[in-house]
């Protein structure tokens, strides 16, 4: 209120006017009903303590904008089958919000799950074993062991062997000493001096691998005895590779057990990793440890020295990461980016490939091409597999198919995948501008989410149509999820859109292929 008593007009910013903050408003209110739309991470799938039907429990996450952070919930749902092939979600009533959780795996029978908290401050990470009811054990693993566990989804390996006793992981190594400066220059240890005036040095500086990974030490690998607390590192690695994506290897009587993971040399110039897949990479087999000292079979078979305890399993391919086991344990199946890694291309077709698993241990592993580099496909036909992830549990009953996601064109698709005879068939529809991606298994069904610019995600479950012909047909039914929900505006709104993807010809795409490849630049 001035002198003369009359209030004065509100003030607008500079440069905006009534009509500009009125949109500014409404536009506001929009993203954040745009932003109350959940999405999903991870699904996992149980089966059902009455033996009837199967539970689902769903990871989902929703933006927090204010914070500029993600809010993490778990929901589960009781899925039920019915005799006339129709299957139903019954939802529990809230979703559960997960808070400092920065991983969860379920163990191999469902019984136990493992929630990682990772160190803040210099605290130790927690490691938490939960039953059906309660939690059964809190691990507390100091700085002086390892730094956070690595749970990014790319150098994330986090497996509970068979037993469900031991659990391997991927953790930043531990923290190096710093040294000690004072006024005179470097500080011995054990030196009387007083302390005051002295100040810690950084110590050697190392490269990281960028993006994602600024300021995180080097991904090293653990096993955690989850009944006596103990941790151990794995021994024989050594820091002359970045290790990631560590899987047990199936147990056999008699045979020392194995860890299998992938390995990226450390002492090339990283550039960075998550976005980068033409950075070479190799399979290694490792034994565990918590063993004593059982002769190490599968070294010695593959006539590799006495002082080398690691086997390259992929010395004459660039590039092998993902590896999964097949459930019987015969064979490991793993992908790989050997044409990123050849031509330099940050994301070129991918390969996927097996090895028959030495289950005597009397036998060195030779790789199998199972899914070949894809150049240049027929118009309408597998185009290869690009960005492809597989899933902990991506097998069918019969022990040799498995589901993935891959791209496909303008949109992703979802692939069964024959691995003994490297057959590939889409099982998602090809009719529409929806990309499906696989959440989880459940028996030989299957728990997809699928979704367009215009179309908010919608989960799908997918049964193979037992009537069908030889071919495989697989029915995708629509699942009524409260994850998804969105206001009527929104609704309104993405309903007056349209979306088509525009089909652009290439003439001679074989001929132009070649040149672009002779003409690549290798980053």
């Amino acid at each position: 209120m001035d002198s003369s008593g009359v209030s004065p007009p509100n003030k607008m910013p500079v440069g905006i006017d009534a009509d500009a903050e009125d949109e500014y408003a409404s536009q506001s209110k929009l993203l954040q009903e745009y932003t109350n739309i959940s999405s999903i991470d991870k699904a996992w799938t149980f089966k059902s303590a009455s033996g009837s039907g199967s539970q689902a429990m769903f990871l989902i996450n929703q933006p927090n904008l204010l914070a500029n952070k993600r809010r993490k919930h778990i929901l589960s749902s009781n899925v039920l089958k019915d005799s006339n092939g129709s299957v139903s979600f019954q939802w529990t009533p809230f979703p559960i919000e997960v808070t400092g959780a920065s991983v969860m795996v379920p163990s191999p029978s469902g019984s136990k799950l493992l929630v990682v908290r990772n160190s803040e401050n210099e605290t130790p990470t927690k490691l938490e074993i939960w039953g059906p009811s309660q939690l059964e054990k809190e691990l507390h693993v100091p700085q002086s062991v390892h730094g956070s566990i690595y749970s990014d989804g790319w150098f994330e390996g986090i497996s509970w062997n068979s037993d469900e006793n031991f659990i391997a992981y991927v953790a930043e190594e531990p923290a190096p000493s710093k040294p000690t400066f004072n006024d005179l220059g470097y500080k011995k240890e054990g030196s009387t001096d007083k302390d005051c005036g002295s100040w810690k040095g950084q110590g050697d500086w190392e490269e990281d691998w960028g993006e994602t990974y600024a300021g995180k030490r080097q991904p090293a690998l653990f096993v955690i005895n989850i009944n006596s607390g103990e941790v151990r590192s794995v021994e024989g690695v050594g820091r002359s590779l970045s290790v990631g994506q560590v899987v047990w290897a199936p147990s056999t009587e008699g045979l020392p057990q194995y860890l299998v993971f992938v390995g990226w040399p450390s002492d090339a110039r990283k550039l960075g990793m998550k976005y980068c897949y033409n950075r070479p990479c190799a399979l290694y087999a490792v034994r565990a440890p918590f063993q004593g000292s059982e002769a190490n079979a599968l070294l010695d078979r593959a006539n590799v020295p006495e002082d080398v305890t690691m086997l390259n399993l992929t010395p004459n391919i660039t590039s092998a990461f993902f590896p999964c086991f097949s459930p019987d344990g015969k064979f490991l199946v793993f992908l790989s980016a050997k044409s990123s890694v050849d031509s330099g291309a940050h994301s070129a077709t991918d390969s996927l490939h097996r090895i028959d698993w030495p289950t005597d241990g009397k036998q060195c592993p030779e790789v199998v091409d199972v899914v070949p580099v894809v150049m240049c496909a027929e118009d309408g036909c597998f185009p290869g597999l690009y960005w492809s992830n597989i899933l902990s549990k991506p097998w069918l009953s019969v022990g040799y198919t498995m589901i993935l996601s891959s791209v496909w064109g303008s949109t992703q698709a979802l692939l069964a995948v024959d691995v003994l005879r490297g057959k590939v068939s889409r099982i998602s529809p090809s009719n529409s501008n929806l990309s499906w991606n696989v959440l989880a298994l459940d028996g030989d069904n299957i728990i997809a989410v699928c979704s367009s610019p215009i179309d908010v995600p919608q989960i799908k479950y997918g049964c193979l149509d037992e009537n069908a012909s030889s071919i495989a047909t697989w029915n995708w039914l629509e699942v009524s999820s409260p994850i998804t929900r969105c206001s009527e505006k929104v609704t309104s709104l993405l309903s007056s859109l349209q979306c088509s993807i525009l089909k652009i010809p290439v003439r001679n795409a074989s001929e132009n292929l070649t040149k672009g490849f002779a003409g690549a630049a290798v980053q």
